[in-house]
């Protein structure tokens, strides 16, 4: 999966994540998801439903802001990298 497919397959999960209040669009135009609308229970549904898709996990209190698609696409980047490296290492 190419950058552009994951961005906007995470948007996507944004949208879902928000029982759809936050456009998928809205999240690819850029710009904070709390200004956007993204709360923390939506911010919670968001992380499980990457993890469980993506078959990472995504640790809340490490220092990372998850307040953009950017921010996110970049975490879990990182983090399937990690998983990477742990199943062959």
């Amino acid at each position: 999966m190419d950058d552009t497919e994951l961005r906007e397959r995470v948007a996507v999960l944004v949208s879902e994540a928000t029982a759809g209040e936050v456009p998928a669009a809205d999240v690819l135009a850029g710009g904070s998801l709390i200004a956007l609308g993204v709360d923390s229970l939506g911010l919670l549904r968001l992380v499980d439903a990457i993890e469980s898709e993506y078959g990472v996990e995504i640790e809340l209190n490490a220092g990372g802001s998850l307040d953009t698609l950017d921010e996110l696409v970049t975490l879990l980047t990182a983090a399937h990298a990690a998983a990477v490296e742990d199943a062959q290492g």
